[in-house]
């Protein structure tokens, strides 16, 4: 499976900044004439998509090293500091790409936050 076919934490701000799906945004940074600011924002949120996978993968296996019905016989404490150093180089990792994806997207003014044209009837300009 793809980056742009696996979730992550920061598509809804993706989908808000942008106004379009992931799907779509990932469509559109190829096109001709694509921002930078959403090819930058892509870019991180595939970074992520990965760190997020790799805090999954060894949570996922430290978790299985300590279930109950596990020999005990089999633990290793190596393996496990090992693995607490690797969760804790990806949840860095995680961290730094979600801040930095925060900062892409900041700038960018969504559909929601976009200002909307006002339109003056001839009622509301006071005339009597």
């Amino acid at each position: 499976m793809s980056v742009t076919d696996r979730p992550s934490s920061q598509d809804t701000a993706l989908t808000e900044a942008f106004g379009a799906p992931v799907r779509r945004l990932y469509a559109t940074a190829t096109a001709p004439g694509a921002s930078a600011a959403l090819r930058r924002a892509l870019e991180l949120r595939s970074f992520l998509v990965l760190a997020e996978e790799q805090v999954a993968r060894v949570r996922d296996r430290v978790h299985a090293a300590m279930d109950p019905s596990r020999d005990q016989g089999t633990l290793s404490a190596d393996a496990l500091r090992m693995d607490a150093e690797w969760l804790q180089a990806a949840l860095e990792a995680r961290a730094g790409y979600r801040t930095a994806l925060d900062s892409c997207c900041a700038p960018c003014p969504g559909p929601a936050r976009r200002p909307v044209p006002r339109r003056f009837s001839s009622t509301s300009r006071g005339s009597p």
